[in-house]
């Protein structure tokens, strides 16, 4: 059973107030959502921080809405505006910094599918991003500026996906080696589309889960400071 240790909260971003979940202390992280809306998983991904020693956030990007629906996952994705969400990530890891319970200058940003995409997105608009993770990250609404990638950005992706293909992780790393910047990319055999996700049984890999999961706090633990 989860054991809830956050709490949630409202902060403020580009004139309006966003809400979230909160959990933890120590080196801030903002945990980006899936296409399915701020929902326990994600909440208890934010736990899972916390408990490794850091303070997180998952900001509400859908603004109350989720779905266990793909067909109207993919509607709210569609509706979403990139730049609205990423001034909201942003304001997320704002909040985080202000928060007596921080103990980091920058912070970090991990996402998941359109959360993925997303985290990528922000490493390339915002200074204080000390580091990214991207899980199987990729949509076409997201216009990225690769030369302005700042921080450390590690890719992960199962080799089975076929939303998401491995082969457009390797693309991006080609992309961003020619551009000099540090990025690792995580290819794991066997492994689908929302492999790290525990609360879909028919997705996850729990072998591909558990090694992927240290590489994550390691990469957060080296970079963000």
């Amino acid at each position: 059973m989860r054991r809830i240790m956050g709490e949630r909260v409202t902060f403020s971003s580009n004139s309006h107030t966003c809400n979230g979940y909160l959990a933890g202390k120590g080196p801030a992280i903002v945990v980006i959502q899936e296409w399915w809306g701020l929902v326990p998983h994600i909440e208890s991904l934010v736990d899972r921080f916390a408990a490794e020693g850091f303070l997180a956030i998952a900001p509400d990007l859908f603004h109350g809405k989720t779905t266990k629906s793909p067909d109207e996952a993919g509607r709210m994705l569609m509706e979403l505006d990139a730049d609205r969400a990423e001034r909201e990530i942003a304001g997320a890891g704002e909040y985080l910094l202000s928060r007596p319970e921080c103990t980091s200058r920058s912070y970090g940003v991990v996402g998941f599918c359109m959360g993925g995409a997303l985290a990528q997105y922000v490493a390339t608009k915002e200074a204080k991003v000390g580091a990214a993770v991207s899980f199987y990250g990729g949509f076409k609404k997201v216009p990225l500026e690769l030369k302005n990638l700042r921080a450390p950005l590690m890719l992960i992706y199962g080799e089975n996906d076929q939303s998401v293909p491995a082969e457009s992780g390797r693309q991006r790393e080609r992309e961003l080696n020619a551009l000099g910047k540090d990025v690792t990319l995580l290819v794991y055999p066997g492994a689908g589309h929302a492999f790290f996700n525990d609360a879909r049984p028919e997705a996850y890999n729990e072998a591909a889960a558990k090694d992927v999961w240290p590489k994550v706090l390691d990469h957060f633990g080296k970079h963000v400071k």
